[in-house]
């Protein structure tokens, strides 16, 4: 094919997409930003290139980079084809090109992402509301997905769990360590953490935040049952300006950058004369 629709299909690949599932107007649109992408990256290639000394890239960054691509995958060998099927031939030097031309985008844009005092003082008085410290519940879960069991399997396993735990035949933790299959939390007693409403699936987070804490109970979402139980709570309390200081500068310094690099990229494609994608 061509080297457009290359393109699509490797930044289709590296965010775990593909064309079957874009309708027509995500597919323009991708398009668009992919030929913007490769007309940047032949720009960026020679400039990247002409750079003394080189821009180095260690393995270590190219090795957690990779890490990214390569969980979606069960086996090598379903990696290998998902490379091959994108027409990817050597990940490892793609991924050191790609970083390479970051850090030179970043060197081009550092002068222009400071931000004093005074910015983040007057972006605080503005918008106190939204640097609040939110609600948070600590919580534990034992999760039975539904996408591999029949959900009155999974509901039937958990209102069992629930009543040995009523009846304290049994405690959360080795419930959990039974039950549960969600491998990041069944080996630490189910223990999810203290978490935010906005950092939560909406089906999740609505019945989760109306539990009273120490009263476990089951919770249905689109992945599946979880037996939750809040085991305390804080309520929403303001901030101070320096609590939220380094915060908020990361913010303003985040989007000063992304503005930088996206007129920065704007400039090199227009002068990208003698560049030609086909």
């Amino acid at each position: 094919g061509s080297q457009l629709e290359r393109g699509i299909l490797e930044s289709l690949w590296l965010q775990g997409k593909s064309k079957e599932n874009l309708s027509p107007s995500e597919l323009a649109a991708t398009r668009k930003t992919v030929l913007d992408e490769l007309i940047d990256h032949a720009v960026l290639r020679l400039l990247v290139k002409a750079e003394k000394p080189a821009i180095a890239v260690s393995d270590m960054e190219i090795d957690a980079r990779l890490k990214r691509f390569t969980s979606r995958f069960k086996s090598r060998g379903e990696l290998e084809f998902s490379l091959k099927t994108a027409g990817i031939h050597d990940l490892q030097e793609r991924l050191r090109s790609q970083i390479q031309q970051e850090k030179y985008l970043a060197q081009r844009t550092d002068a222009l992402v400071q931000v004093s005092d005074d910015e983040a003082q007057q972006w605080f008085s503005a918008h106190q509301p939204e640097v609040a410290q939110p609600e948070r519940v600590e919580a534990r879960q034992i999760f039975i997905p539904t996408l591999d069991h029949p959900p009155e399997e999974a509901k039937q396993k958990l209102d069992q769990a629930l009543v040995q735990l009523s009846e304290k035949k049994k405690d959360f933790a080795t419930l959990a360590k039974e039950l549960s299959e969600d491998p990041a939390t069944k080996d630490i007693g189910g223990a999810l953490g203290w978490m935010t409403r906005s950092r939560l699936p909406a089906d999740f987070a609505a019945p989760l935040f109306d539990m009273q804490p120490l009263e476990p109970a089951l919770i249905r979402t689109k992945l599946g049952w979880h037996l939750v139980e809040v085991t305390a709570r804080k309520a929403a309390e303001p901030r101070s300006f320096e609590q939220a200081k380094p915060e908020i500068i990361t913010a303003l310094q985040a989007i000063k950058r992304r503005d930088a690099i996206g007129k920065l990229r704007k400039e090199l494609r227009g002068s990208a004369v003698g560049i030609e994608i086909l």
